[in-house]
């Protein structure tokens, strides 16, 4: 190891994929949250997480490592209060054996306790999380603290190492040139590789929710417009003024096109800038849109259903007064040689006028 001379230096890099930081970016307008879980050094990892906007400033990240050398520093004036700051810092980078201490030193704690695993709630409550130096079985703790949490959580890898957790995940997504064993895992694949794929995913499948709801409230809003009418039928005796026939007419050749049509509605402007639903209220179908479809607009086409109804009636000689229990009233037929007369006596009906009144073929 003597007389040799220094020519150069290599360093690798291994940068983040392209278009990542946008896709991070739109994740947080959208109200999803982005944690970072990786086998690198927190330094490393800090560094990389800032590259791909998952830490905005690294001068206020507070990294966990080592809870008693950072204490022992505070108490000779060397540091500061470790406690301190991370109950202050915006974001944290938690070193994976710090994770594996605190999860020990409360094993023997019943898993009823609420206190236990508090560390790691606390932890992901931050708005900014990195966890670093992290093992498999640390990776299914984190998975496991962000479902405690109420989260739906989804896992993103490649490796074998990632496999537990992407099981584990309510959504595991394993990339198209991951191992075997992540593809098994997943309930996903990304066959570009691309992190922005999962941020496209999240868009469509938001936007075939929007669009099965529209299309949903649209069928749903016919119904009291169209059992409306057979109500005011029966309750006071008004001539039908919708029969089945039309109502299949109205439900197989004019709804079901436009319904159908809803499907292919664009996103709207803020879809990507909404709070995630919450799945255990926000169904599909709610009371929401049970009200919206029949209290607001079924109510509204039953109103202008029957203004035209007793209009045209109104404009033809019946007055809407005098169509209610119309129905229990026996009529008369023309003769075969009336017409209708407005001028003449009983409006050119020679039955009406008293002649045969007795044959009960002239009723109706």
């Amino acid at each position: 190891m003597h007389g040799l001379t220094l020519i150069g230096l290599v360093s690798l890099n291994d940068p983040p994929r392209k278009r990542v930081d946008h896709s991070v970016d739109m994740c947080r307008k959208a109200g999803i949250k982005v944690i970072m879980v990786t086998g690198d050094q927190p330094a490393t990892a800090a560094a990389i997480a800032h590259k791909v906007h998952i830490i905005s400033d690294l001068e206020k990240v507070h990294i966990v490592s080592d809870y008693d050398k950072d204490h022992k520093k505070w108490e000779q004036g060397k540091g500061f209060d470790p406690t301190e700051c991370e109950r202050q810092a915006h974001a944290v980078v938690v070193h994976g054996d710090m994770l594996a201490a605190k999860h020990l030193a409360e094993d023997s704690w019943d898993d009823l306790d609420p206190e236990k695993g508090r560390y790691l709630l606390d932890w992901i409550a931050k708005d900014e999380v990195v966890f670093a130096r992290t093992t498999p079985s640390q990776k299914l703790l984190i998975v496991a603290a962000c479902q405690k949490a109420g989260h739906v959580v989804a896992v993103t890898g490649d490796g074998v190492n990632d496999s537990p957790a992407i099981k584990k995940a309510d959504i595991g997504i394993a990339m198209g040139s991951g191992s075997d064993v992540a593809q098994n895992a997943a309930d996903m694949l990304l066959l570009d590789d691309d992190f922005s794929s999962i941020v496209n995913g999240v868009l469509e499948g938001r936007l075939i929710f929007d669009n099965l709801k529209k299309s949903i409230a649209y069928t749903l809003s016919s119904n009291i417009p169209e059992i409306s009418p057979f109500i005011m039928f029966i309750i006071f005796q008004v001539p039908l003024p919708l029969s089945t026939v039309l109502i299949l007419c109205i439900d197989l050749g004019t709804d079901m096109v436009p319904a159908i049509s809803f499907a292919y509605e664009n996103p709207e402007l803020d879809i990507m800038n909404r709070e995630p639903r919450n799945s255990k209220r926000d169904h599909l179908v709610n009371a929401k849109l049970i009200s919206f479809a029949y209290l607001q607009i079924g109510m509204i086409q039953a109103s202008a259903g029957f203004f035209t109804y007793f209009y045209i009636l109104s404009d033809y000689g019946f007055k809407p007064s005098t169509l209610f229990f119309l129905s229990s009233k026996y009529g008369f037929r023309p003769g075969t040689g009336d017409h209708y007369n407005p001028t003449a006596a009983d409006r050119g009906n020679s039955n009406y006028n008293g002649a045969n009144r007795d044959d009960e073929s002239l009723y109706f």
